[in-house]
């Protein structure tokens, strides 16, 4: 019996994680709001606005998600952005 519900926790924590690992899928149309969102992030460090929305139109949404789900630059740089 404790072997059981050690499975299903170790179960529901697997799919718990794997979930919250990935970000919501944002399209192109909101590249505007996915630039405003790592220019606070990065502050005095992130590249003109320009470049960060060249570089947002060319990404996957995916990585526009992640770019929303992060909070802090070091988050922002695993994203395939």
């Amino acid at each position: 019996m404790k072997q059981q519900n050690l499975a299903i926790l170790v179960t529901c924590l697997a799919v718990g994680l794997f979930a919250c690992s990935q970000a919501e899928l944002v399209s192109v149309s909101e590249c505007d709001k996915v630039v405003a969102h790592a220019q606070t992030i990065l502050k005095e460090n992130a590249p003109s606005k320009a470049d960060m929305l060249k570089q947002c139109k060319a990404a996957t949404d995916e990585a526009r998600g992640c770019v929303l789900a992060s909070d802090k630059p070091m988050k922002l740089l695993k994203c395939d952005f």
